[in-house]
C-alpha cells in the first residue's frame, strides 16, 4: 500500500499539529542540535519529506512538498551560511500544485547534482496533460535557476507519481522509482526512458518501490519495496531487490530478502539503502522485529548462497524511538546514524536522531543523540547526510517556529 500522501491542501492540518506540539513541549534542544531554518514564514516552503544535499562549498539544498506562491506546489531551496554564522534561505524554484501545471508539483524526493552543478529531482504530481509527476532539471544562470522538465509520467508501465529522488551514474544517466524502476538517458534530442522492472507483488515479487535506489560500481541497482514478498503481512511485508543489467540489453531482478519471517522486520523505510565497501546493504523497516517497532538491518552477500540478514537493532519504543521510516548513513568509522518518526519525549513523541556503533563482539551500541520536542521540529522522515567533519544534517516534516518543518544540524 502506498505510504500516506500529505497533499498540499493537507498542510493546514500539519500546522495545527505543530502548534499543538509547541504548546505541549517544554524545552529546547540539546546544545549540539541547531535549527538551520524553520519553514512556514511568508512565501516559504512547507513540509520536508526528503533529505538534504551538500555542495563543495557547504551550501545545502532541499525540497518542500508544499508552500511557495504558486498554489502551494512546493519549492526547491538553498541554505547558505552568512558572515554572522547564521543560515539564510533562498527559494530557487516554486512549483505549481494544479494537475495541469506543466512544471510539476509536490517534490517529495530529494535532489542530486551533476558535475556542472545542475540539480535533478522528481515531482509527485503535475506535468501538464499527464498529471502524474515529472523528472526535472534546474540549471543555474545569471538571472536565476531555470527549470526543464525531462520526463512526464503517464500512468502506464513506466510508472506514476514518483515520491523518491534520483541517482546519477558516471555516464549521466538518471535512475529512480515510480510504480516501477526506471532509467532516463540523455540523447541528442531529449531524454529516453527505459523500464528496468515493473513491480507486480506476484510470485514473491515486491510491490510499492517508494524508496529511492542506489548503484554499485558495476552499475547494479538496489532498492526496497514497501509491500510484496512474504505474504504474512497481508499484501506482503516488503522486499530488498537487486536489478542487474543483462548482456545484450534488459535487466534482471533478484529478490535479496523478503521481510516478514517471525522476528524479522516489516515494511521497509522510505529512505534509500546504503552500501558499504564490502558490498553489504543497510536499511530500516518501520515495523516488525522483536517488539513491532521496527529494526535496523544489514544484508551481506554470500559467495554461493543467498544474502544473509542480520538485525543490528530492534527499536524498543517510547524514549528509544518508534518507526524508523528513514534509512541510515554511515561514517568513516562504520557508525550508523538515522531517525525515527515517532517516540522520544513523553510529552511530544516527535521522533529521535540515533547512532549505532559497532562493537568488537558483533553487537551494536544504540545511543539517542537528540529527541525532538516540537519547538525544534517533529516527525523526521528522510535519510540524514554527513559532511567531511562528521556533522549531521536532516529535516523534519512538521514542527519548528513556523510549524512546517525544519532543516537541522547536529555536531559531534
Amino acid at each position: 500500500m502506498r505510504r500516506k500522501r500529505v497533499r498540499p491542501f493537507a498542510m493546514q492540518a500539519l500546522v495545527v499539529i505543530s502548534l499543538a506540539l509547541l504548546l505541549t513541549s517544554g524545552t529546547w534542544a540539546a546544545p549540539k542540535y541547531k535549527v538551520l531554518h524553520a519553514f512556514g514564514a511568508g512565501k516559504d516552503g512547507a513540509g520536508l519529506f526528503s533529505g538534504l544535499l551538500l555542495d563543495k562549498r557547504g551550501n545545502i539544498y532541499g525540497t518542500t512538498i508544499a508552500g511557495g506562491p504558486k498554489e502551494n506546489g512546493g519549492t526547491v531551496f538553498k541554505l547558505s551560511t552568512q558572515a554572522s554564522g547564521k543560515w539564510a534561505e533562498a527559494v530557487l524554484y516554486n512549483f505549481c500544485s494544479l494537475p495541469e501545471c506543466a512544471d510539476g508539483g509536490g517534490p517529495w524526493g530529494g535532489l542530486t547534482f551533476d558535475p556542472e552543478g545542475n540539480l535533478y529531482g522528481t515531482t509527485e504530481s503535475g506535468g501538464g496533460a499527464y498529471k502524474y509527476g515529472t523528472v526535472f532539471e534546474l540549471m543555474p544562470g545569471t538571472s536565476g535557476w531555470k527549470e526543464t522538465v525531462l520526463h512526464r509520467f503517464g500512468f502506464n508501465k513506466y510508472g506514476c507519481c514518483p515520491q523518491a529522488g534520483l541517482v546519477m551514474n558516471p555516464a549521466g544517466d538518471l535512475f529512480g522509482t515510480a510504480n516501477a524502476a526506471f532509467e532516463l538517458s540523455p540523447t541528442g534530442h531529449g531524454w529516453k526512458e527505459t523500464l528496468l522492472h515493473d513491480f507486480t507483488g506476484e510470485n514473491g515479487d515486491g510491490f510499492g518501490p517508494y524508496a529511492g535506489v542506489i548503484l554499485d560500481a558495476a552499475g547494479n541497482v538496489y532498492g526496497t519495496t514497501e509491500k510484496g514478498g512474504n505474504t504474512r503481512c497481508g499484501g506482503g511485508c516488503g522486499t530488498v531487490y537487486e536489478l542487474k543489467p543483462i548482456s545484450g540489453g534488459g535487466w534482471k531482478e533478484h529478490i535479496l530478502h523478503s521481510f516478514g519471517a517471525i522476528g524479522d522486520g516489516a515494511i521497509p523505510g522510505v529512505g534509500a539503502l546504503i552500501l558499504d565497501s564490502a558490498g553489504s546493504l543497510y536499511g530500516t523497516t518501520g515495523g516488525g522485529g522483536a517488539t513491532g517497532f521496527g529494526i535496523v538491518f544489514k544484508l551481506a552477500p554470500g559467495s554461493d548462497s543467498p544474502w544473509k540478514e542480520t538485525i543490528l537493532y530492534n527499536f524498543k519504543g517510547g524514549a528509544d524511538g518508534i518507526q524508523p521510516s528513514a534509512g541510515v548513513v554511515m561514517d568513516n568509522a562504520g557508525n550508523l546514524y538515522g531517525t525515527t518518526s515517532a517516540g522520544g519525549t513523553a510529552s511530544c513523541g516527535c521522533g529521535v536522531v540515533y547512532k549505532l556503533a559497532p562493537g568488537s563482539n558483533g553487537k551494536w551500541t544504540y545511543t539517542v543523540l537528540h529527541r525532538f520536542t516540537g519547538f525544534d521540529g517533529a516527525g523526521p522522515n528522510a535519510n540524514l547526510i554527513l559532511d567531511s567533519k562528521g556533522n549531521l544534517y536532516g529535516t523534519t516534516t512538521t514542527g519548528g517556529a513556523g510549524g512546517y518543518g525544519v532543516a537541522f544540524e547536529i555536531t559531534p
